[in-house]
C-alpha cells in the first residue's frame, strides 16, 4: 500500500484528502505541526507526497526546493493558485505533477496513479554488484569492459535481479518470456540461461546464478 503525505493547512480540506485517499486503497498521513515542516515529512518516508504551496511559516515551493535536497519522493503541487509562473516554477523546484483547486478528485487519484506508475518503473534495478546495466542497450558493463546481452538473455537477467535472493521457477521465467512476445520453449531456457552464466563469468562472477533442482533458480 503506497502512503501519501499531506501537506494542506485547511484543516476540512486536508480531511477531505485524506478520507478521498484511505478510500482509494492508500494510507495517509497528514502534516499538522507546520513549524518544522521539512523534517517531518522525509521521517515520514512516504511514497508521494500532496503539498499545497499556501502553507504557514514557508511557502511551498520553497519546502519544495529543500525537500529535493534530500530526498527524490515525487511531489504533487496541490494549489489554489492558476498563475503559469506559479506552476513553472514549482516544476523547476523538482514538482512532479501540479494540480489547482478545486479540483476534481478523479482527475486527482488520475495524476497520482500516473506519477507512482512513472516512479515505479524508474525504479528498476540498473546494477547488480559492480556491474552497471543499460536497459536500452542490453549490456553489462564493469566500467573497463561490456558484454551485450541478446533480449531474452536480459529479460531473464533482470527477472533474476528483481527477486535477488529468491527461487525464481522456470514457469515464471517461461511465462516472463511469454508475456514479452519471446517464445522459448524448456531446451532454449537452458541454453539462454547457461549463456546470461557465462557472461557473468567473463565479469569474474562465476557462481552468480544457482540451480535449484526441481524448484528454478536464484541470483545472489
Amino acid at each position: 500500500m503506497n502512503k501519501i503525505y499531506i501537506v494542506e493547512d485547511d484543516r476540512s480540506i486536508r480531511k477531505e484528502l485524506a478520507e478521498l485517499l484511505n478510500n482509494s486503497g492508500y494510507e495517509t498521513e497528514c502534516l499538522v505541526d507546520f513549524s518544522d515542516a521539512e523534517n517531518s515529512i522525509i521521517n515520514s518516508k512516504p511514497d508521494l507526497i500532496l503539498l499545497d504551496i499556501n502553507i504557514p511559516f514557508v511557502n511551498g515551493e520553497m519546502l519544495l526546493r529543500n525537500i529535493r535536497q534530500k530526498t527524490d519522493t515525487p511531489v504533487i503541487m496541490v494549489t489554489s493558485r492558476t498563475s503559469e509562473t506559479d506552476e513553472v516554477l514549482s516544476m523547476s523546484y523538482g514538482a512532479d505533477d501540479y494540480i489547482t483547486k478545486p479540483y476534481n478528485p478523479t482527475i486527482l487519484l488520475l495524476r497520482i496513479s500516473a506519477v507512482l506508475k512513472r516512479v515505479s518503473k524508474d525504479n528498476i534495478k540498473t546494477k547488480y554488484r559492480n556491474l552497471q546495466i543499460n536497459l536500452a542497450k542490453g549490456s553489462l558493463s564493469d566500467g573497463r569492459d561490456e558484454i551485450i546481452l541478446t533480449k531474452n538473455e536480459m529479460i531473464i537477467f533482470q527477472l533474476l535481479l528483481d527477486r535477488q535472493g529468491q527461487i525464481v521457477s522456470r514457469n515464471d521465467l517461461m511465462t516472463t518470456l511469454w508475456d514479452n512476445e519471446e517464445y522459448i520453449n524448456d531446451n532454449a531456457l537452458t541454453v539462454n540461461i547457461s549463456r546470461l552464466r557465462n557472461k557473468l563469468a567473463d565479469f569474474g562472477y562465476e557462481n552468480a546464478i544457482e540451480t535449484r533442482k526441481k524448484q528454478g533458480y536464484i541470483l545472489i
